[in-house]
Protein backbone atom coordinates (compact mmCIF):
# COMPACT_ATOMS: atom_id res chain seq x y z
CA UNK A 1 0.00 0.00 0.00
CA UNK A 2 1.30 3.41 -1.08
CA UNK A 3 1.32 6.47 1.64
CA UNK A 4 1.59 9.74 1.10
CA UNK A 5 3.48 12.00 3.82
CA UNK A 6 2.53 15.76 3.11
CA UNK A 7 3.06 18.90 5.18
CA UNK A 8 0.59 20.99 6.45
CA UNK A 9 0.19 24.48 7.68
CA UNK A 10 0.51 23.46 10.76
CA UNK A 11 4.35 22.35 11.81
CA UNK A 12 3.50 19.83 13.81
CA UNK A 13 0.55 17.92 12.04
CA UNK A 14 1.70 15.80 8.60
CA UNK A 15 -1.12 14.50 6.49
CA UNK A 16 -0.72 11.03 5.37
CA UNK A 17 -2.75 10.15 2.56
CA UNK A 18 -3.94 6.30 1.65
CA UNK A 19 -5.27 4.83 -1.29
CA UNK A 20 -8.50 3.68 0.40
CA UNK A 21 -11.25 5.26 2.55
CA UNK A 22 -10.64 5.13 6.03
CA UNK A 23 -14.05 6.43 7.67
CA UNK A 24 -14.41 9.62 9.74
CA UNK A 25 -14.41 12.16 9.73
CA UNK A 26 -13.55 11.48 13.51
CA UNK A 27 -10.64 12.99 15.48
CA UNK A 28 -9.15 10.96 18.27
CA UNK A 29 -6.52 12.00 21.14
CA UNK A 30 -7.07 8.73 23.69
CA UNK A 31 -5.67 5.70 22.16
CA UNK A 32 -8.28 3.84 24.38
CA UNK A 33 -11.03 5.23 22.71
CA UNK A 34 -9.97 5.29 19.48
CA UNK A 35 -10.22 3.68 15.94
CA UNK A 36 -8.58 0.67 16.70
CA UNK A 37 -6.98 1.36 13.24
CA UNK A 38 -5.15 4.67 14.86
CA UNK A 39 -5.17 3.38 18.21
CA UNK A 40 -1.50 2.08 17.65
CA UNK A 41 -0.52 5.64 16.76
CA UNK A 42 -2.02 7.44 19.57
CA UNK A 43 0.66 5.15 21.61
CA UNK A 44 3.15 6.87 20.23
CA UNK A 45 5.36 9.07 22.06
CA UNK A 46 4.81 12.68 21.14
CA UNK A 47 1.51 12.24 19.35
CA UNK A 48 -1.29 14.40 20.72
CA UNK A 49 -3.94 13.41 18.32
CA UNK A 50 -5.27 11.93 14.93
CA UNK A 51 -7.84 12.76 12.66
CA UNK A 52 -9.33 10.56 9.89
CA UNK A 53 -11.78 11.66 7.32
CA UNK A 54 -11.93 10.76 3.32
CA UNK A 55 -8.64 8.94 2.31
CA UNK A 56 -6.37 10.52 4.90
CA UNK A 57 -5.06 10.76 8.25
CA UNK A 58 -3.54 13.76 10.05
CA UNK A 59 -1.47 12.96 13.02
CA UNK A 60 -0.24 16.08 15.60
CA UNK A 61 2.71 15.59 17.58
CA UNK A 62 3.64 17.58 20.49
CA UNK A 63 5.93 20.55 20.66
CA UNK A 64 8.37 18.94 22.04
CA UNK A 65 7.94 15.79 19.85
CA UNK A 66 9.76 15.59 16.59
CA UNK A 67 9.12 13.86 12.76
CA UNK A 68 12.30 12.33 12.91
CA UNK A 69 11.38 8.67 13.53
CA UNK A 70 7.89 9.14 14.65
CA UNK A 71 6.86 9.89 10.63
CA UNK A 72 8.58 6.14 9.94
CA UNK A 73 6.46 4.44 12.60
CA UNK A 74 3.47 6.00 12.13
CA UNK A 75 3.80 5.33 8.21
CA UNK A 76 4.24 1.47 9.39
CA UNK A 77 1.60 1.40 11.54
CA UNK A 78 -0.99 2.39 9.10
CA UNK A 79 0.19 0.07 6.51
CA UNK A 80 -0.57 -2.53 9.15
CA UNK A 81 -3.56 -1.26 10.26
CA UNK A 82 -4.87 -0.47 6.71
CA UNK A 83 -3.82 -3.26 4.66
CA UNK A 84 -5.95 -5.22 2.35
CA UNK A 85 -6.64 -8.51 3.87
CA UNK A 86 -6.43 -11.59 2.10
CA UNK A 87 -9.41 -13.96 2.15
CA UNK A 88 -8.24 -17.52 3.35
CA UNK A 89 -8.13 -20.08 0.97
Amino acid sequence: MGITVETTPNPRALKFTLEEPVGGPATYTDAATADERVAPILQMDGVTSVFMTANFITVTRSEAATWDGLTAQIVAALTKSFEPSTPEV
